[in-house]
């Protein structure tokens, strides 16, 4: 579930198609998006395992530890790009503003807190060329953690 009011348009970041933009200012620490209808995860040696799941590993996101969701219907979630600079702190599976967002930023979060660990994304970081590579569950708890923290006091 998006929070603020949003747009899917046409990404600032080159190669990354479609993005998600905040049509409304948005605080720092507010979260930007939250869980909805999460039915069912799965470990990455399910997904990897199953046909119909490994044929919709490119729409996986790691939420927590080993379990990850496959939303091969793309809901607008899906939208939010990359960005080792990102407007988003992905923590838990919720999006929180990484500072003040003016109305038309657009979200983008850390990959490498998506992705399982040591799994590299299929595309470099457009900024940098830098491979996107997933962070263990407990670095990515940590960075994410202290993240937060900073950002809230």
């Amino acid at each position: 579930m998006i929070l603020p009011r949003y747009r899917i348009a046409a990404s600032g970041i080159p190669g990354a198609g479609k993005g998600l933009f905040v049509d409304e200012a948005v605080d720092a620490g507010r979260i930007v998006t939250a869980p909805d209808a999460i039915d069912r995860t799965h470990t990455w040696a399910e997904i990897l395992a199953t046909p119909a799941l490994a044929a919709n590993q490119f729409a996986a996101a790691r939420w927590f530890e080993d379990r990850y969701t496959v939303s091969p219907d793309w809901p607008d979630e899906c939208y939010v790009n990359h960005s080792f600079e990102p407007t988003g702190i992905w923590h838990l599976g919720f999006i929180f503003a990484s500072k003040n967002l003016p109305q038309g930023t657009e979200i983008t979060v850390d990959y490498r807190h998506l992705l399982p660990p040591n799994e590299n994304e299929s595309f470099n970081d457009a900024a940098t060329g830098e491979k996107i590579t997933g962070l263990s569950w407990q670095d990515s708890l940590a960075l994410s953690t202290r993240a937060l923290a900073a950002l809230l006091g």
